[in-house]
């Protein structure tokens, strides 16, 4: 590393990858040049380790660290590994009392928790997903351990009155963030992609100031303030909502435009 080194944190969905998981040439090759330029190019998704690394492979990254279920769990690189990485940082809760509060409140709902291995169980109806190393239960069954994450998804609900649902939970025991539409994910409390994010930098060595960090999702907004409070960079996707735009320092095109490719290229290349 040198002085001129920059952590860079990318959200995959939406940023990334678009929604039907395809991969732009354009995204591809920025970020190959960023990382070929000396720059510590990682991602920040709330995505599990089991589908977050077939997308580094894709983009031929092996980072230090990896920040995936929205900052409950963080990767380190370790060649004797199956994987080339090693559980590092893992942080739980029990989800009995959060999913009990929600399920109140959505009896259509469909569930999904994340272990701290990496396994999965789910209710009836994910079948969406990507179901590798799960397995479905009763709803009864979802709260038996600590786990990472809790994912709820209302497919029965449009984007306002899901939000609206939500909200009126007061969900003040654990962390929580919007995805895509109809879609909850929750996290231990105090715990988001800054959280982890902070401690990659701090292990990385990396100031505040030399921290590019680019997504589009409401998951995404504390670690744009992260990353503005510290002097960085925080680009939201041009199809952003309102709210995730509001907390970045730098905006660019949608995600079918790609906008990642843009950014990088402005940012980090030119």
């Amino acid at each position: 590393m040198t002085a001129a080194t920059r952590l860079v944190a990318l959200d995959v969905d939406g940023t990334i990858l678009h929604e039907d998981a395809s991969l732009s040439d354009a995204v591809r090759e920025a970020v190959a040049a960023v990382s070929a330029r000396g720059h510590l190019v990682t991602f920040a998704t709330g995505r599990s380790w089991a589908s977050t690394k077939p997308v580094l492979d894709a983009l031929g990254l092996a980072p230090e660290y990896v920040v995936c279920a929205n900052g409950a769990l963080v990767l380190a690189r370790d060649d004797e590994e199956e994987s080339g990485y090693r559980r590092h940082l893992i942080e739980t809760f029990d989800p009995r009392e959060v999913l009990e509060t929600v399920h109140a409140q959505l009896d259509d709902g469909r569930y999904m928790v994340e272990l701290p291995n990496g396994h999965r169980k789910y209710t009836e109806g994910m079948a969406d997903w990507d179901l590798e190393n799960a397995e479905q239960v009763p709803f009864d069954g979802l709260s038996a351990e600590p786990v990472l994450r809790v994912v709820v998804v209302a497919p029965n609900q449009d984007e306002q009155e899901f939000l609206e649902r939500v909200e009126a939970m007061g969900l003040h025991q654990v962390a929580y963030s919007i995805g895509w539409t109809a879609w909850l994910d929750i996290a231990p409390k105090g715990v988001n992609k800054s959280t982890a994010l902070e401690a990659v930098r701090a292990a990385l060595d990396i100031p505040g100031d030399r921290v590019f960090v680019a997504g589009d999702g409401r998951n995404d907004i504390e670690m744009f303030e992260w990353a503005v409070a510290g002097g960085g960079t925080a680009v939201a996707m041009g199809q952003a909502p309102e709210e995730v735009l509001a907390a970045a320092n730098a905006r660019t095109g949608t995600i079918d435009e790609d906008g990642l490719a843009d950014a990088l290229t402005q940012h980090l290349l030119d």
